[in-house]
């Protein structure tokens, strides 16, 4: 039986990550814990055969204000939590990072492409990932997950005001874009492969399609019983204001090249399809 401690007590993908592996209560045994104040620091990490590293901040506006908390949370706390992890002996180390590490908002994401992030957000995940990997020995793993958007029932972000947007409007601009995203369940069912097999290194799990923004809308309208009208009527000054910040998360191309993400996504026939996975996360 793995012993796992979930760093994150109540972070989305740590609660889901609970709870998916609750379905196999023989093979695991999971903790949570919270690090908002420093009893964390009293646990005694020697007993997990795993960390997973999930706590950090993200879904907020960024400010000058809050620019430090930023580094403080996903870069600092990343650190001392991984280094006790390894002075205490615990096999493998998880460490949920982004695609944002990348620093870019269009485009194709391969093996040589450059780490410039551009948000703070990005720059903590990336210098916390770097410390991190300096740690990782022959006896203690460590395993980076560079996710792209993840969604699901109880998510927050971009899909949650795409889902309320799909239920409110009419017509919707039909663009043949792509994206990078990950179901809650495949990213679960993903974190559990890296942790039967102790596996180390950098992955970068998605769904095994790619996902397109506007075919997202009209099934998430579908799913609930509403009529919604793909028109290209607007793809014009979408593609003038394609600068735009907001425009290009939404209807930009930003994907992990193919070859990238199926070698992490190997093992992973049994993801739920897309528009299953919309189903489940509308129902």
């Amino acid at each position: 039986m793995k012993k796992i401690l979930i760093t994150g007590k109540n972070s989305y993908v740590g609660r889901s990550l609970e709870k998916w592996l609750g379905n196999y209560p023989d093979g695991y045994s999971i903790d949570s814990i919270s690090l908002r104040n420093d009893t964390w620091k009293e646990k005694d990490f020697s007993k997990y055969d795993v960390v997973f590293h999930v706590a950090g901040i993200a879904h907020i506006k960024e400010t000058k204000e809050n620019a430090h908390l930023y580094y403080k949370v996903n870069r600092d706390l990343a650190i001392e939590v991984a280094q006790k992890a390894k002075n205490e002996s615990v096999e493998q180390f998880i460490f949920l990072s982004s695609m944002s590490v990348y620093g870019i908002e269009t485009g194709v994401i391969d093996k040589d492409s450059p780490l410039k992030p551009k948000s703070n957000y990005g720059k903590s995940k990336l210098e916390a990932e770097e410390l991190i990997t300096n740690l990782e020995n022959s006896v203690f793993k460590v395993a980076i997950l560079r996710a792209p958007m993840i969604y699901g029932k109880g998510c927050k972000g971009n899909y949650t005001r795409l889902a309320k947007l799909a239920l409110k409007t009419p017509i919707f601009p039909d663009l043949d874009n792509k994206r990078s995203m990950i179901y809650i369940d495949n990213l679960s069912e993903f974190i559990k492969w890296v942790i039967d097999n102790c596996s180390s290194g950098l992955f970068f799990p998605q769904n095994n399609e790619y996902v397109n923004t506007s075919k997202m809308v009209e099934i998430i309208a579908k799913v609930n019983g509403k009529r919604i009208l793909l028109t290209r009527l607007f793809n014009p000054l979408l593609f003038l204001i394609k600068r735009n910040e907001t425009v290009s998360k939404v209807f930009g191309n930003l994907t992990y090249e193919e070859t990238l993400f199926k070698n992490s996504n190997a093992q992973f026939n049994s993801f739920v399809d897309f528009e299953e996975s919309i189903r489940l996360t509308e129902d």
